[in-house]
Order: structure tokens, then C-alpha cells, then sequence
């Protein structure tokens, strides 16, 4: 009987343990910005869409194919005018149904201005059409700025 209290005991401590660390851990894997912008009008779908950063620079964002695709490689690229950037990801999420964790990180490419490409994916949903937020979160070395950009799939 005391055998299995102890075992009992031990698997209810690992428990309470593992979920001690997946609570310290969870913001590594979705981290705050330091500012949220607002959701942009603009639709992916049609266009490369421009915004205006805090600090007065510029971002153009882009997903292509278009309209874009699920379950094909999408061409995703940021490029910056009038601002650092040290790090750029995107985060694809889906609006109304959790479709797992997607934040590629965009690589720096040279030229003239600060440009960021990436490849990335999208799981097809079960239900045909699926609307997604794109999120780029921009490392500027003194904050993390977050655009929303919406876009639909499956139409």
C-alpha cells in the first residue's frame, strides 16, 4: 500500500514539476511586443501591404503566391525603410480555429534597403475557407513591434 502511495506521490510531483517549467517556458514561445500596432486593411490577398513603424520607418509585407494558397511553399518577404531591424518573424495564426504554432524567421538578404525573406506554409482547413493573421514581429533592438494583417484562404 505504501508503495503505491509513494509512486502515487512521485507522479502527482513530476506533474506539478513539468508543469511549473511549460509555465516559465511559455513565453520563449510566444514572447509580448512591446507595441502592438493595429489590424491593417490592407488584404494580402491582392497586395504587398505598407505601414508606418513607432519610430516613423516604413514596412512593406508581402506573401506570395496570390491569393495565397494552402499546402504550398508561400514567398514571404519584409522589407524596411528608415528603421533597424535585427530580427523579423511572422507569425500565422489561424483568426477563428488554432491550426499549431508557424512563426518562420525571415532571413536578412543585402541590397539598399533592409529586406527579410522567408518561406513558409499553410495547413489546409477541414471546413474549405479559413481566414489567418499574419503577424510580423519586428526586433528593432530597442522594441518588439507587432503588425497584424489579415487574409483569407480557400475561397
Amino acid at each position: 500500500m505504501t508503495k503505491n502511495l509513494l509512486l502515487d506521490a512521485a507522479i502527482l510531483l513530476a506533474l506539478a514539476i513539468v508543469a511549473v517549467v511549460g509555465y516559465k517556458l511559455a513565453p520563449l514561445l510566444n514572447p509580448k511586443p512591446d507595441i502592438a500596432l493595429p489590424l491593417s486593411n490592407c488584404d494580402l490577398n491582392q497586395q504587398a501591404c505598407v505601414a508606418t513603424l513607432p519610430d516613423g520607418g516604413q514596412i512593406e509585407f508581402s506573401i506570395e503566391p496570390r491569393p495565397i494558397p494552402p499546402l504550398r511553399p508561400l514567398q514571404l518577404e519584409a522589407s524596411f525603410n528608415g528603421t533597424e531591424v535585427r530580427k523579423v518573424e511572422v507569425d500565422l495564426a489561424g483568426s477563428t480555429m488554432k491550426m499549431g504554432y508557424n512563426r518562420p524567421r525571415l532571413e536578412r538578404r543585402s541590397g539598399g534597403s533592409e529586406r527579410f525573406v522567408g518561406v513558409a506554409s499553410l495547413p489546409v482547413c477541414i471546413t474549405g475557407s479559413m481566414e489567418w493573421e499574419a503577424t510580423v514581429l519586428v526586433d528593432t533592438g530597442k522594441a518588439v513591434v507587432a503588425l497584424p494583417f489579415r487574409f483569407v484562404t480557400g475561397q
